[in-house]
């Protein structure tokens, strides 16, 4: 083909230096947006941080063990706080049934070794980006499977639903649930073994299966874990010598290849360090109102430095071009910390505005809710709520919530109306605890008890927000 030269006129939409900064601070955590100031400042002569700014939220741990909607562990607050949420771990009872003996042991002997230089951890989330942007896959899934990692919670595991998540995700996408199923399989796939899971059985057979097919006793192994893991972990080793024919020796070297499991892949990535969370809003009520007022002591405020700036009053100075520059951009930083906070602050009071009756009665109040409707309520692009709502924290009376916890499918009820599938997780928790140890409900009976007060769930979805909450089957459950 002969090469020639064409005109041709197109329009495209390129995002200023200005623009790119606002989103890039917007996606940034508290902790994170401070670190990015003091980097900034020290680039920076015409940037200062305000005299009278109380530099304490450095020194205003928040656990991230607090965070609400994710593994909901013990709740860490100062010495003002009135209540403290009790630990579900889950999997204690994999522990209780002897299976991380060799994985604790190892983490044991590593206390014993000769001490390291500190250094910057490896999150969970850049590693698995690495290797996404590394592997041979279509945009398109990247960016999928980015939005799965962001899901991930500190042991790897994806603790939201599918569905549920596709819910939250903005609609000119065009994602259905196939898409979000194929980006999960090729997710499980990287490293660590077993990260991606949505349980402990599936991470265990996700470790089990990138096993050689050699290693001896992997099919028996990967049985049991799918089928007869509850067997194992009540220590009922009759039983599992006979559903695997095998003999004492044969069934000892299948236990020790699933102890030697690690059943929290993503673990090696966040125990290293303490990553602490400052909330960015604190709810109060006032006057029989709930609202949300911005943590002063979590947003920077800066000043613009008068010293130089009066330097660029005097003619003939080489560098008055540089801080001229300097001081532009330094405008620019102030403005985007202002827009920063005012969007916050609008998003945070529109979620509290929808969600009152939670913050009355708990969680078993929460409504449905979803990213585009508090993008209509504010006038912004769901891309942008999805911004805002991820690591960003609510500071209540009822704990320390991530902003994308109070999101969430719901189901129908009777009336034609619907539940937060996070109010039907709390009913279900609130049943199990009252029901009779020798009597248990099953999901079926637990079913009919939520269509009795108007609320229409399948018996597999309820087994499926079981599960999520780390609650036996029934079976399981009874007491003699």
């Amino acid at each position: 083909m002969k090469p020639t030269l064409q005109l041709k006129l197109a329009q495209q939409l390129n995002l200023t230096p200005q623009l790119q900064q606002s989103i890039r601070l917007l996606q940034l955590s508290s902790i994170e947006l401070n670190q990015e100031i003091e980097r900034i400042i020290q680039e920076n002569p015409l940037l200062e941080l305000d005299d009278h700014w109380n530099v304490k939220a450095h020194d205003m741990p928040r656990s991230e063990e607090s965070i609400k909607g994710e593994t909901e562990p013990d709740l860490v607050m100062n010495d003002d706080s009135a209540f403290q949420i009790d630990t579900n771990n889950n999997i204690d009872w994999y522990q209780e049934a002897g299976f991380s003996s060799a994985y604790d042991a190892q983490a044991q002997d590593e206390e014993h070794e000769i001490p390291q230089l500190a250094m910057d951890p490896l999150s969970l989330r850049i590693h698995l980006t690495q290797q996404i942007s590394l592997s041979q896959i279509i945009e398109k899934e990247k960016k999928i499977i980015g939005v799965l990692v962001d899901s991930l919670n500190d042991d790897g595991y994806l603790t939201q639903d599918l569905e549920e998540l596709l819910e939250l995700l903005p609609e000119e996408l065009g994602l259905t649930s196939e898409d979000l199923n194929h980006a999960l399989s090729i997710l499980q796939q990287l490293d660590p073994p077993g990260v991606g899971a949505r349980d402990l059985k599936e991470c265990l057979l996700l470790q089990l299966k990138s096993m050689p097919y050699d290693t001896p006793h992997r099919e028996l192994a990967i049985k049991v874990v799918a089928r007869h893991l509850n067997v194992l972990a009540s220590h009922d080793y009759v039983v599992i010598k006979r559903i695997l024919k095998c003999d004492d020796y044969t069934l000892r070297a299948v236990q020790k290849l699933i102890v030697n499991l690690n059943p929290r892949p993503g673990a090696d990535f966040s125990a290293s360090s303490t990553r602490y969370v400052i909330p960015d809003v604190i709810v109060n009520k006032t006057n029989g109102i709930w609202t949300a007022n911005l943590n002063r002591d979590a947003m920077p405020r800066l000043n613009i430095n008068r010293f130089y700036a009066n330097i660029l009053g005097q003619k003939g100075e080489e560098t008055s071009h540089e801080l001229s520059n300097q001081l532009n951009e330094a405008k620019w930083l102030i403005k985007n910390l202002q827009q920063r906070a005012s969007t916050i602050l609008n998003v945070s009071n529109a979620i509290v505005e929808r969600q009152q009756q939670f913050f009355e009665h708990g969680e078993i109040a929460m409504r449905p809710l979803v990213l585009r409707e508090i993008a209509e309520s504010v006038g912004l692009h769901e891309s942008t709520i999805s911004r805002v709502t991820t690591q960003k924290f609510m500071h209540t009376p009822r704990g320390i919530f991530e902003l994308k916890y109070f999101f969430g499918s719901h189901v129908t009820t009777d009336a034609g109306g619907a539940c937060s599938a996070t109010a039907i997780r709390a009913l279900i928790k609130q049943l199990v605890q009252k029901e009779n140890p020798r009597k248990p409900l099953s999901d079926n009976k637990i079913a009919s008890l939520m269509e009795e007060q108007g609320i229409v769930v399948a018996r597999r979805t309820i087994a499926k927000y079981r599960e999520s909450l780390q609650i036996p089957p029934a079976n399981l459950r009874k007491s003699l």
